[in-house]
């Protein structure tokens, strides 16, 4: 059986021109970085009068050991879609280094549903992490040379918020102190680094519109705050300006393709469980302006990836989604159930049963609490039996919702037409899509619907820190954004153990912070973390070249 990497180096690709001519970019919009991939300019966009086309979610259920499949769902739909006559365009997030190097060792999808060039786009792509890096750490580069000329602004280095960021799993990183040596190497203080799609930086370029809304969520990012309380930002420090200009490419959607030459934009990477976990709205804009369908993915499971997308993102960039896809697969669903990795390739209904409600739970929310029209996607694995598919069809369709086999891993497009076919009809039906909370809420509240209604808490404990600087982002006038949570992926609770659907249970936060300039609150949940580690075998052990520039071991 091929790997991922060998299909993918198999595939003869298209001239990305003619990729860009499937759906009307005219080669004047493109800056080539080779023959495979290309960025699109932002004024194709403004220029456009082209009505926006149907757009689709793909999620999933709580993620586990045993794997979902949803970035090969969510481009094995585009291809289907393709497959049956509808003009589709993907709009994917672009890979970490850290999780590419960490655990997952790519994120292009899998088996005969990729996106290419692979190896391009799981490394350093069109270099737009080095950039949000850059502008991250010119950031932090000028708030310390502030101080250290002077501090005329007063910033209490004990209350900075503002860190330092690098693109890779490093927990040496987490809590540093810097600035020692003596007197002319800066002013000694603790401090630590973020993963690179943990950066506010990463937040505002994916939810930035064009280069004047960039410098202004730029100038908003609070850095810290003086003597006094009163917070300091980027624009107090005049850094926006030169942030902008390392990030005006950055900004431009990448465009590259399909391994059946379905166009795609892969644009931005935040994380799901720690930022809001969609790719950038200029990505998604694009891909509903030259598509009949825009085909787009939230990281993560439902309660995370998605709720951020419908809570934040949509609310933000005006979109208004016409259906949503849930992957699932058999042998996640028996690991909720409580069966072990090595055990779930054996048949086991009772185990099934009990893991059906995970599923079933990220279904309601999104048709109940959201009110938008859903199919689950069962990404088919060979050893699952026909009494395991008939069970979970059975409890969908108690739900109002369909099942449809997706077997895109093996078969490509053509393995996701029934899957296309049920998304069409879904995307006829009218829908009452709303968040899941009001904006004018006080922050507590906000963060309680969230937790109460997408998590299904019993209660929700605000820490004695957390409800004041929940207090303090009031008193700043800017209680009124949205919350972006920051959550363990692995649980509906704050608890990675807790699986299936848990109910009874505490939700606790923290900590929150401001992102002024992303346009969100952040409300930090358990143990959640900013900077990973490196697992105890990293996927980098597995990474190799040859002396031809081959590069094996990503997947």
């Amino acid at each position: 059986m091929k790997t991922d990497i060998e299909i993918a180096q198999a595939c003869q690709m298209q001239d990305i021109r003619e990729i860009a001519k499937k759906v009307g970019v005219d080669e004047q919009y493109l800056e080539l970085y080779g023959n495979y991939k290309a960025k699109v300019d932002y004024k194709m966009l403004q220029q456009m009068d082209r009505p926006d086309g149907k757009l689709i979610l793909v999620t999933a259920i709580t993620p586990t050991p045993a794997g979902e499949g949803k970035t090969t769902t969510t481009v094995g739909l585009a291809d289907g879609l393709r497959k049956i006559g509808k003009n589709a365009v993907v709009a994917l997030r672009e890979p970490s280094l850290g999780p590419v190097f960490g655990i997952k060792g790519g994120a292009a999808g899998g088996g005969y549903a990729q996106v290419v060039p692979m190896e391009d786009i799981n490394l350093h792509f069109t270099g737009d992490f080095h950039a949000i890096g850059a502008a991250n750490n010119l950031l932090a580069a000028m708030l310390d040379n502030h101080i250290q000329q002077g501090n005329s602004l007063g910033i209490d280095s004990k209350n900075i918020t503002w860190k330092r960021c690098v693109d890779m799993n490093d927990r040496q990183l987490r809590h540093i102190v810097n600035g020692l040596g003596g007197r002319m190497q800066g002013v000694p203080r603790e401090d630590g680094f973020e993963i690179t799609v943990a950066s506010e930086i990463m937040a505002v370029l994916c939810l930035s519109t064009s280069i004047p809304d960039l410098k202004a969520r730029l100038g908003r990012i609070i850095v810290g705050y003086t003597f006094g309380g009163a917070p300091v930002t980027a624009h107090d420090l005049k850094a926006e300006g030169a942030m902008t200009a390392l990030l005006v490419d950055a900004l431009k959607p990448n465009l590259v393709q399909t391994l059946e030459g379905t166009p795609a934009f892969i644009h931005g990477g935040p994380f799901a469980n720690i930022a809001h976990g969609c790719n950038s709205v200029m990505a998604t804009k694009a891909a509903l302006k030259l598509g009949d369908y825009a085909v787009t993915e939230a990281g993560f499971g439902a309660d995370l990836g998605a709720e951020k997308f419908l809570d934040i993102k949509c609310r933000m960039a005006d979109l208004h989604p016409n259906a949503v896809v849930v992957v699932a697969t058999v042998r996640a669903l028996k690991h909720h159930g409580g069966v072990e990795k090595a055990d779930l390739g054996k048949e086991n209904l009772e185990a099934l049963e009990k893991g059906l409600p995970n599923l079933l739970r990220h279904v309601e929310n999104i048709t109940t609490v959201f009110k938008l029209p859903c199919v689950v996607a069962i990404n088919r694995f060979p050893m699952d039996t026909e009494a395991e598919l008939a069970l979970i069809e059975e409890k969908c369709k108690a739900l109002g919702v369909n099942v449809a086999l997706s077997e895109v891993w093996g078969k490509g497009g053509e393995g996701g037409i029934a899957l296309a076919e049920e998304i069409v009809r879904l995307c006829e039906q009218p829908n009452g899509y709303a968040p899941s909370y009001d904006l004018d809420q006080p922050v507590e509240e906000k963060i309680r619907a969230i937790a109460k209604t997408v998590y299904h808490a019993k209660h929700l404990l605000m820490l004695p820190a957390a409800k004041k600087k929940a207090a303090q982002i009031e008193e700043m006038g800017l209680g009124g954004l949205p919350i972006c949570m920051a959550k363990t992926q692995y649980s509906f609770s704050d608890d990675p153990k807790l699986l299936g659907a848990p109910d009874g249970f505490t939700v606790t936060v923290s900590n929150v912070k401001v992102c002024a300039g992303a346009g969100f609150i952040v409300a930090y949940t358990g143990d959640i973390m900013t900077m990973p580690g490196l697992p105890k075998v990293p996927s980098a052990e597995k990474i190799d070249v040859d002396e031809n520039g081959k590069i094996s071991g990503l997947f």
